[in-house]
């Protein structure tokens, strides 16, 4: 099924006015291509439907992936960064030196408090070679009123929330219950990658790039949680959606730490 939904949401146009028929010809395509079985077409249509009409939360008020025209997203952006020299190597990169990053810029008890601690398992811990290679599911730019335009990165997620014998529902998408689940399968270090790609991508791509002006922040859009514009939310944040902007210095400092090694 992630397969499914990652080919179609990279081929739909999602401000598209006839919206469900191109939904449903690009899961028809995408099937074809093997790209997995969608069972029920018109139901898998209308939840990527309600998918791309969800808002998608603090970081971008108001504002849902049907607001984003072709011309200011990227599928699929691949990338390739050598760690401390790559085939070279010049100096060595850990988790650990990671974790000591993460853990100067994560507030006390607020996002992702105790992740840091996660990244020194010293399961964990071992000396990272060679290079990071990887795609981003979706890089996208958006404005409000008159300042630049700020980046975002977007991750698609399939998992299932659900408990076993119960229906489905965005409860179970619940902010709490994506904090947890970002936490346990290492989302937040693979976000922290994400970000350094589209830092280096901007750097080079962008005239007059500046970190802190540009670089929005990164969206993991759990799909069965995104239910539309009436998806509820808790204490601010939407259920299905986890956002985190990480400071810019976080991500500025990771990139240098991966090009030069330990500090």
């Amino acid at each position: 099924m992630g397969t499914l939904v990652h080919a179609v949401l990279e081929q739909v146009d999602f401000a598209a006015p006839g919206l469900p028929a191109e939904l449903s010809e690009a899961i028809q395509a995408a099937e074809a291509r093997g790209g997995g079985v969608a069972g029920d077409l018109s139901r898998l249509a209308a939840g990527l439907a309600a998918t791309l009409a969800t808002p998608l939360g603090p970081l971008l008020p108001g504002v849902c992936l049907r607001d984003i025209a072709r011309p200011d997203r990227l599928g699929e952006l691949g990338f390739e960064l050598p760690l401390a020299g790559g085939d070279a190597p010049i100096g060595e990169v850990s988790t650990v030196d990671i974790a000591t990053l993460l853990a100067e810029s994560l507030p006390a008890g607020g996002q992702l408090a105790g992740y840091p601690e996660r990244l020194l398992d010293p399961l964990l811990a071992s000396t990272l070679r060679g290079y990071l290679t990887g795609s981003l599911d979706l890089v996208f730019r958006h404005s409000f009123g008159a300042g630049p335009a700020r980046w975002y990165v977007a991750d698609y997620k399939t998992n299932w929330l659900g408990e076993d014998g119960q229906p489905l529902t965005a409860w179970h998408y619940r902010p709490v219950a994506l904090d947890a689940e970002m936490q346990r399968r290492h989302y937040p270090l693979q976000a922290l990658l994400y970000l350094v790609a589209l830092h280096r991508y901007l750097r080079w791509r962008l005239p007059g790039y500046s970190p802190d002006a540009h670089l929005g922040g990164v969206l993991y859009l759990f799909v069965r949680g995104m239910i539309g514009p009436d998806t509820p939310a808790v204490d601010g944040q939407l259920c299905g959606v986890f956002s985190w902007a990480p400071p810019a210095e976080l991500i500025v400092g990771l990139s240098d730490l991966f090009t030069k090694g330990r500090r």
